[in-house]
């Protein structure tokens, strides 16, 4: 099923991160580039189908494009949670085959279903079945003793034949036994060229990248070799790489003040809610990354020591006036 977010040319994601990429990160996301693809954190059948439904799905309306990341194993209920997504408004289903963690193995969840692509095929097949959306796949190159470029093929091949034909590719392997899911992100080297590889050899199919890629330059170089790429933890620690991503599209980056200033009615109204500060503050802490006085705007908001929107509005103007004084010590040097 052709995705109807294809016409994004290019497609840029930001991938399902659990514990970060919430609904809070996301409309803060959003606010730096109107065209990047965003993802939920993975949501688990069992927590929609015997859980707080309302609260896993909920999501803004301008978070759009959005696509709802699934884990299970078991097709009728991905099937059941894949229309539920379609009525809530969701752009696209995806279906978690790549996370390493103890936990989602032992339900039968995540990078270990790599080994069964007949199960992957089936769950896809009735997903697609009761929708109108786009369902594709997140998967790995390979995990433990299945680490070939064949054995993926195969399993690309394997999921293909049900009409799916959106793929994003994690380029590194998992060992599911001996590593921590931290480990599984840093220790498997990174193959992008099995990627580069599947979409040479699968022409027809749509291949999304993902794994270690961090600047504008390395998203450049990866989009001459597939159709999309996708950024993990530097769109979160460094979130306006979202901004400078722009450029692909032709956008002016807007100005970090401003984002945070759009920010701002958003918080005043989670606060009403009852959320609390610091479960909103702790997606901001990267805003000006790199930038002078980043260490004590991540200070000011991190540890509670934010308690209200005034101690914000605080912090935003000690970054003016750090970056006004970096701005007059480069006149003065100039002269």
């Amino acid at each position: 099923m052709k995705s109807s977010l294809e016409t994004l040319k290019p497609r840029i994601s930001v991938a399902p991160m659990m514990d970060w990429t919430t609904k809070d990160y996301r409309f803060f996301a959003r606010l730096f580039n109107p065209n990047v693809v965003l993802y939920t954190e993975m949501v688990t059948t069992g927590a929609i189908l015997f859980g707080d439904a309302k609260r896993h799905l909920d999501y803004s309306h301008e978070e759009h494009p959005i696509v709802l990341q699934l884990g299970g194993s078991n097709p009728k209920d991905l099937a059941e949670c894949t229309k539920m997504a379609q009525d809530w408004g969701y752009d696209e289903v995806n279906l978690n085959v790549g996370c390493p963690s103890d936990r989602v193995q032992n339900n039968k969840i995540g990078a270990c279903l790599m080994a069964e692509p007949d199960l992957v095929a089936e769950c896809i097949a009735q997903m697609q079945q009761v929708v109108d959306i786009p369902v594709h796949v997140k998967h790995r190159i390979g995990i433990d003793e299945m680490q070939s470029y064949d054995e993926m093929l195969n399993f690309v091949d394997t999921v293909a034949k049900t009409g799916c034909r959106h793929f994003v590719v994690h380029a590194r392997i998992a060992i599911l036994k001996g590593l921590s899911p931290k480990e599984n992100r840093e220790i498997p080297p990174l193959r992008y060229e099995d990627v580069y590889r599947l979409k040479q050899e699968r022409p027809n199919l749509y291949i999304e990248i993902n794994g270690g890629i961090k600047s504008v330059a390395e998203t450049q170089q990866h989009l001459q070799h597939v159709d999309g790429v996708m950024i993990g933890r530097e769109a979160y620690h460094n979130p306006y790489l979202l901004a400078e991503l722009g450029q692909l599209w032709n956008l002016t980056p807007p100005d970090r003040f401003e984002i945070m200033h759009k920010m701002l009615p958003y918080i005043e109204q989670r606060l009403a809610e009852g959320a609390p500060l610091s479960i909103i503050t702790r997606h901001i802490l990267g805003l000006f990354q790199n930038l002078p006085g980043a260490r004590k705007w991540r200070q000011a908001l991190s540890g509670g020591n934010a308690k209200t929107l005034h101690d914000i509005d605080r912090a935003l103007h000690q970054m003016a006036e750090s970056l006004s004084r970096r701005d007059t010590v480069s006149i003065e040097q100039s002269v």
